[in-house]
């Protein structure tokens, strides 16, 4: 099950607060081809790992630009898939290279969500004046929404769908994130306590 928690904090009290904390766990088949995140695009400026399926090359499921742009991506539990259809990791790459913000980006994305299988997308900017975190799942609302501060938990259904993994796994990345830690102890605490637990 692909996984990801978030807490998104635009305004934050102190300079020393993150704007963004973001746990995600990709669950996908071991045999398909992948690359480990590193830089890429013009200038390098994109962080993220790349598929490397034949038919699917270049599209990702997590990456953030120098910017200030991020984009995530689960796919949508669905018995019936299209063989046919678009591959969806190109919704991140293209949001990545992509000029348009992250509200008209899931409105463009909404235009053409019949192309797709089941996905959820997160896009976020994040400017020196104001931070946008927005959602779009195109097995939900017709229209994406913009999140306010909170704390999010999303995985193979549509936003915060309270499946006891994602309920359980948002108790887990709450009680971390909101610990006074180190940069360090956070990633630290995030993988062993969060991403790392196999409980059932």
């Amino acid at each position: 099950m692909c996984i990801i928690f978030l807490k998104f904090n635009p305004r934050p009290a102190s300079s020393n607060a993150y704007r963004l904390i973001l746990a995600a766990n990709r669950d996908e088949f071991y045999s398909r081809p992948s690359k480990a995140a590193e830089f890429w695009g013009s200038n390098n400026e994109i962080l993220s790992g790349l598929d490397l399926e034949e038919g699917k090359e270049g599209g990702s499921w997590l990456g953030i630009s120098k910017r200030g742009k991020l984009a995530a991506l689960t796919n949508y539990l669905d018995a019936r898939q299209n063989p046919d259809a678009q591959g969806r990791g190109s919704l991140v790459s293209n949001y990545l290279m992509d000029n348009l913000d992250s509200f008209a980006y899931l409105r463009k994305v909404s235009s053409e969500a019949h192309s797709y299988n089941g996905f959820n997308l997160l896009t976020a900017d994040f400017r020196a004046n104001e931070d946008t975190l927005c959602y779009y799942g195109n097995k939900g609302s017709s229209e994406p929404i913009h999140l306010k501060a909170g704390i999010y938990g999303l995985s193979n259904s549509l936003l915060e769908t309270p499946w006891r993994k994602l309920q359980h796994g948002k108790r887990l990345f709450t009680s971390v994130v909101n610990k006074t830690l180190s940069p360090d102890g956070l990633v630290q605490e995030l993988l062993s306590n969060v991403l790392s637990n196999d409980e059932l």
